[in-house]
């Protein structure tokens, strides 16, 4: 696979090849390569087991987390009620997180030899590579540092009481955002919802990679215009 003068070579790691792709690495990435196979990111062993993750692994490291946390408001007395509304609150929060990651982080345009590499790390990889089954969902450790920030930003909008159930909420909705993300790439769905999710963001891989940000839902989509040509067109 030629880009300018550089070809990269799929049979060796490929995490320091892409950023001499240069100015042609965003037409490379977004050419996917159908294969359950992922290619290897280093040579190193310990950084290339850093970067796969099986889904489960997601559900069962941070679902305890979401009950601590929201059992940390519980014990300072917020009402069972009260934790109800913020739960939901923190997966509405995290949906808008969702989609402005998703748009304006994963999909910024690069072209610097670091610039790629980080990219291709962050989301490349995924467009690439879309039905790698080891790279779909978030790794673990990366989330770790990031509930960090996240906890932060959450203490910024909440009281000392009702911090930790709104964090709660915010990493249930990260959880059901991964776990959906690995099922519309590899799940068969029967019904009318999943089906229409599923075909929803394959069309954002293999279509139109500028539209459609939304992975659990196309809500924000809609509210920003961002909605891709399928939707609009049924809708009509």
């Amino acid at each position: 696979m030629v880009a300018q003068e550089f070809t990269v070579d799929l049979n060796k790691p490929l995490v320091y090849q892409v950023g001499y792709l240069g100015e042609s690495y965003q037409e490379w990435v977004h050419q996917p390569i159908v294969s359950k196979e992922g290619p290897r990111f280093f040579e190193s062993d310990f950084w290339e087991f850093l970067t796969r993750t099986v889904w489960w692994a997601i559900p069962v490291i941070w679902l305890p987390v979401v009950c601590w946390a929201i059992s940390k408001s519980i014990q300072m007395g917020v009402s069972l009620p009260h934790i109800a509304f913020l739960v939901v609150c923190g997966i509405f929060l995290w949906t808008l997180i969702e989609y402005s990651l998703h748009r304006f982080l994963f999909h910024i345009d690069t072209k610097s030899y670091w610039g790629n590499t980080i990219h291709y790390l962050l989301h490349g990889c995924h467009h690439k590579h879309p039905m790698d089954g080891l790279r779909l969902v978030f790794p673990p450790a990366a989330t770790a540092i990031l509930l960090f920030p996240f906890w932060n930003f959450v203490k910024l909008m909440s009281t000392p009481t009702t911090t930790p159930a709104l964090f709660g909420g915010g990493l249930l909705g990260y959880v059901i955002y991964d776990c959906t993300h690995y099922y519309v790439h590899h799940g068969q769905p029967t019904s009318k919802v999943p089906k229409d999710l599923k075909k929803y963001h394959l069309n954002h891989h293999f279509r139109i990679q500028d539209k459609g940000f939304g992975i659990t839902s196309s809500f924000w989509d809609k509210v920003f215009g961002t909605l891709p040509a399928m939707k609009i067109a049924g809708k009509s």
